[in-house]
């Protein structure tokens, strides 16, 4: 990636060493307040909201992360700093100048539709009438791609234009996809990362000409994995975890189960009910093939992870492993959202939504025919993501075992050169390179 790494060429380039764990929602958080996990509270991509008595992932309000956030801090020196996100997560309710992130129109009858939420609302249609609507289904699922990220860089550039921000983020997700489909090491990622590249250039010449610093970095590094590890259905197995039935499809009930997952890529965090059975349980996920360590009390502490939405017990996996959601244990029963690119109604992360159901005939062909009788208002189940695992050849959510595997920073100045920044230090690099510090 000559054009980034160029950046490390103008100024320099420095180890990143992420929190635990190194997953988008809870490392952004840190980087952004410069506290871990147990100070901001997003432990993970979601986890079981216990006054609610659900499990939610990949929600988007900025109140559910604690902390300083970087433009609170700036704004006590620099009252007027102004700041726009652009697809940054957890980006609706910031006290942020501008705001970009995805946001689907759900009509009343039950059609999904594409779309973005902006601040101020003027935002939307500014961004929309120059670069058409945001085109979600290329931002996750098996269709994921470069339009999403073309889009996103096309807003960057526009707000940075027209409103002058003194931070602009940006979040452009493209990498996260080809290393999980087919391995980090894969010719498809190799040539999915120069397409990055190729994209991101005009961006970073045109921040560079415009007077701005560059910073690039990523969240995490993704490694191989090729072991899927059944977490719930071990659960399951022991008679620890529930479920109900309804239709014929068997449902988590995490009000009744006595322990429970929320699998989130190596990460698995654990909410036993009663504590008294909390060795039992941490007993159980030892033997599992496939995981590395069970944190308890203690082991959370010392990551950085004991806050109450954790759970009373986190397990990673081995290094080749990760974590699936399934608590069904006959595909037959399987809810029919399993199928389906649904991010909000699975209770844990599923990967294999990046993949199409190859049992499935002429599977990318059906997928349009359903897409057109959407659009006609019909109503229709699409069956495209796999129930089997085994395609998914890379994962990510544990600390790196070598730097190699972990991520970098990037930074167009020579000010603040180091050898490695924490994720927890971010916040202080962006402060000083913006003279606030």
């Amino acid at each position: 990636m000559p054009a980034v790494a160029a950046l490390g060429d103008r100024g320099f380039r420095a180890r990143l060493d992420p929190v635990l764990p190194a997953v988008t929602c809870t490392v952004q958080s840190s980087i952004l307040t410069g506290e871990a996990p147990s100070g901001h509270g997003a432990v993970a991509n979601g986890w079981y909201f216990r006054d609610l008595g659900e499990i939610m992932l990949w929600r988007q309000h900025n109140a559910l992360v604690g902390g300083e956030k970087i433009w609170d801090t700036a704004r006590k020196s620099a009252p007027d700093y102004k700041v726009a996100n652009i697809c940054w997560w957890y980006a609706m309710g910031a006290d942020v100048d501008l705001t970009v992130t995805p946001r689907p129109i759900y009509y009343s009858d039950g059609r999904k539709e594409p779309d973005c939420y902006t601040w101020p609302p003027s935002l939307h249609d500014e961004l929309t009438d120059r670069l058409g609507p945001f085109p979600l289904f290329t931002y996750w699922g098996p269709n994921a791609g470069l339009p999403s990220t073309q889009w996103i860089l096309g807003a960057a550039r526009q707000v940075f234009d027209e409103h002058n921000p003194d931070l602009t983020l940006v979040y452009i997700p493209q990498l996260d996809y080809e290393p999980q489909r087919t391995g980090p090491d894969s010719p498809g990622t190799i040539a999915n990362a120069r397409q990055l590249d190729d994209a991101l250039r005009p961006l970073i010449d045109h921040f560079l000409n415009e007077g701005a610093t560059v910073v690039a970095l990523s969240e995490y590094g993704i490694t191989p994995a090729s072991r899927p590890v059944d977490i719930n259905r071990a659960l399951r197995s022991a008679g620890l975890l529930d479920v109900y039935t309804q239709d014929g499809m068997e449902y988590l009930d995490p009000w009744t189960s006595r322990a429970f997952a929320v699998a989130d890529h190596q990460i698995a965090h654990v909410y036993v009910r009663d504590p008294a059975d909390t060795a039992e349980v941490a007993k159980i996920l030892d033997g599992l093939d496939g995981v590395d360590q069970v944190l308890d009390a203690d082991g959370k502490a010392a990551h950085g992870l004991d806050h109450e939405r954790s759970g009373e017990l986190v397990a990673i996996a081995d290094p080749d492993a990760w974590f699936t959601y399934y608590y069904w244990l006959d595909d037959d029963r399987a809810p029919d959202f399993a199928r389906q690119v649904e991010i909000h109604r699975k209770p844990g992360y599923d990967p294999a939504e990046l993949l199409w159901d190859e049992t499935v005939p002429a599977v990318k062909l059906r997928a349009v025919g359903q897409v057109a009788r959407k659009k006609l208002g019909l109503r229709y189940r699409m069956q495209t993501v796999p129930l089997d695992p085994a395609g998914v050849s890379g994962s990510h959510g544990r600390l790196p075992d070598h730097p190699d595997d972990g991520p970098v920073l990037l930074c167009s100045a020579p000010d603040g050169a180091r050898e490695a920044y924490a994720a927890t230090e971010v916040k202080s690099l962006l402060l000083g390179l913006a003279g606030l510090d």
